[in-house]
């Protein structure tokens, strides 16, 4: 998605977007990418929940990744969201693992879910929880990351696109 500024200028305000995006017919291609990468063996019902929660902490951490406002014909006004896709991959225990260490080492925004939030109620519980562990010790059933597309591409080694 474009913001009006983006449109208007044909270019990105030089947080992502390339150069022809206010063309009309030209496809926008970010130079950014949002990704979320789940474990392979969550339930449905969790994929869901864990994708919402880690995706909220990117647009606070990189404000750059949230679009205008939207409005609609009536003047009705909605909420901002992302002016990307979020593209959602799936992997292994061990594929989380090791791209959580690569998000690390890269230094991108991530966002983490682990096992043990399924089990907790609320924000300060949840905090609690990843707190008492160790970076290498986290049991991850879920990460968002944001970065340059060719940096999270090679963070997401192993993992596939989420059927």
């Amino acid at each position: 998605m474009r913001t009006k500024n983006e449109t208007e200028a044909g270019t990105g305000t030089g947080a992502g977007v390339e150069a022809g995006a206010g063309e009309k017919n030209v496809p926008v291609r970010f130079h950014t990418k949002i990704a979320v990468l789940l474990r392979d063996d969550l339930e449905p019902w969790q994929r869901l929940n864990v994708t919402a929660f880690l995706v909220s902490g990117l647009g606070t951490a990189s404000p750059e990744v949230i679009g205008e406002q939207y409005t609609d014909a009536d003047d009705t006004a909605y909420l901002s969201m992302f002016r990307q896709p979020v593209l959602v991959f799936e992997g292994t225990k061990e594929t989380l693992t090791a791209a959580h260490s690569r998000a690390l080492y890269r230094s991108l925004p991530t966002a983490v879910f682990t096992s043990g939030l399924f089990s907790t109620g609320n924000d300060r519980d949840n905090r609690a929880v990843v707190r008492g562990v160790g970076k290498d010790q986290l049991d991850l059933v879920g990460m968002a990351v944001y970065g340059a597309r060719n940096a999270v591409d090679k963070v997401l080694k192993g993992a596939r696109m989420h059927p």
